[in-house]
């Protein structure tokens, strides 16, 4: 990356423009030292708002021989879009208000627009204006950059090379069988099942005779893609005298050529670039790069309608037996309160450029990874099979690579099939894989058959963590049943 050049010069006259026509955020032209004749130009001295650089005057710029006419621009840059430039005085609404230079910072304008004489009602939920985003026709053309606007523009990743891909192993590790349980761990995890349930009791678990424990495997199946998107768009934020880099720095690289790169593999996560030589200073559209906007609470009046008394400054107030009309203490009288939220100016501070009038506008790169995961469960008892997701077992076998090729040596047929549909499925064409991954884990089930007094049925333990399942547990006592 080149060198950042600076934005503003202070030789040789007035500064140098930021990149795209912004303005500085404070001061302006002339600079310390620009003025005819070396001297620093006294205050009140000349005519005010007389173009007084030391280069050749900006278009617009008031340059009469007598004082400038009411409205004239008289600020020390180029104008803003818009802004009145004619030797008369400004007709109404005219930017910038009042006919001046936008105010400087700190200060809070009066809204100099048409106004009507009616007031607003006071709605403290009334919601803020919300930042809109720069017109597209002002944002510049950068190479290989075209038709994108303020939406994620999803990007193609480039054509992946056929000779990377690996060869299936020629072995494979042997699938492992896995332990089986005793009757003593299923009846712990049936008492472990039934103090999570305060309606069960626990007598039928400590006496329930087992007639037999079949123990089964599930199967469960996963892939996972780890892969990468590429999204660009235009962004934009408050310019406060942040470098700029811009075209002048060279040509921007493309969007798959920036380095990025995931802090952990196999986890979804997300991360913004400003892509290098794209950005620029543009004068806020919002506010006209005055850094102040209409209030939107009181419509830039000012004032908005007494709620206590609605607007008719006197209330009535019942008071020994009489109902008198008395001046409403909170408006004293008048009827309108100062709005709360411009504090009587009418104007409130730009959100879209925080009040510092320009913005710094870029195209930012947003890379995005997602772990992508299909699995596939094998489990032929009447155990729900999702219960197997969530439990563990033994991984009985697991690969990692860029490519993945489908199980072929695993006993139960089922579990290849799901492995050669699940691969070919995993067909991305706005993402890059980065990585794939695949396992067998070999879940133990165990089917527990019991009797107690004259009832027989059964319930599961899976899982490593021996959880239990038993939805025809035979004493309860809830909700109109009884403990048998």
């Amino acid at each position: 990356m080149s060198e950042k050049t600076p934005l503003l010069s202070n030789q040789g006259g007035y500064g140098a423009q930021p990149q795209g026509g912004g303005y500085p955020p404070q001061g302006g032209y002339p600079p310390q030292g620009g003025y005819p004749g070396g001297g620093v130009q006294p205050q009140g001295g000349g005519y005010p708002g007389a173009y007084q650089g030391g280069g050749p005057p900006p278009a617009g710029a008031y340059q009469g021989g007598g004082p400038p006419p009411a409205g004239a621009y008289q600020g020390g840059g180029p104008p803003p879009a818009g802004a009145y430039q004619g030797g008369g005085p400004p007709p109404a609404g005219a930017y910038p208000p009042q006919g001046g230079a936008p105010p400087p910072a700190g200060s809070v304008p009066k809204y100099s627009g048409e106004m009507p004489d009616d007031d607003v009602m006071d709605d403290p939920n009334r919601g803020e204006t919300q930042p809109t985003a720069p017109p597209l026709e002002k944002m510049d053309h950068i190479g290989g950059y075209n038709n994108i606007g303020f939406s994620a523009h999803l990007l193609p990743p480039p054509s992946y090379d056929e000779a990377t891909k690996p060869q299936p192993p020629e072995e494979r590790q042997a699938i492992q069988n896995v332990p089986t349980i005793t009757e003593q761990d299923a009846r712990e995890a049936l008492l472990g099942y039934v103090a999570e349930h305060c309606c069960y009791g626990k007598g039928a678990a400590e006496d329930l005779r087992f007639t037999d424990l079949i123990s089964t495997s599930a199967f469960h199946y996963t892939l996972e893609s780890f892969g990468e998107g590429r999204s660009t768009c235009w962004a934009y934020e408050p310019y406060s005298g942040q470098p700029i880099d811009g075209p002048h720095n060279g040509p921007a690289p493309g969007p798959w050529d920036i380095q990025a790169s995931p802090q952990t593999m196999f986890q979804n996560s997300e991360q913004n670039f400003e892509v290098p030589h794209t950005a620029s200073v543009k004068p806020c559209h919002d506010c006209f790069a005055t850094g102040y906007v209409r209030c939107h609470r009181c419509f830039g009046r000012g004032r908005v309608r007494c709620n206590h008394c609605h607007g008719s400054g006197h209330v009535t107030r019942y008071h020994n037996g009489e109902h008198r009309h008395e001046r409403c203490h909170w408006c004293h009288g008048c009827g309108r309160r100062e709005c709360y939220t411009c504090h009587g100016h009418g104007m409130v501070v730009c959100k879209t450029c925080a009040g510092l009038r320009n913005l710094k506008c870029y195209i930012k790169l947003t890379v995005k990874w997602t772990n992508h995961v299909n699995d596939h469960i094998v489990e032929r008892t009447p155990l729900p099979d999702h219960l197997i997701r969530n439990v563990s077992g033994q991984i009985a076998f697991e690969e990692t690579n860029v490519k993945v090729w489908p199980i072929n040596h695993f006993h139960e047929r089922e579990i290849n099939e799901a492995s050669v549909r699940l691969i070919n499925n995993h067909q991305f064409p706005s993402e890059r894989i980065l990585m794939q991954r695949h396992r067998v884990r070999i879940v133990p089930v165990t089917q527990c058959m019991y009797k107690w007094k004259n009832t027989e049925s059964d319930f599961f333990v899976y899982g490593f963590e021996h959880h239990c399942y038993a939805p025809n547990y035979p004493q309860t006592c809830c909700c109109g049943c009884s403990i048998l």
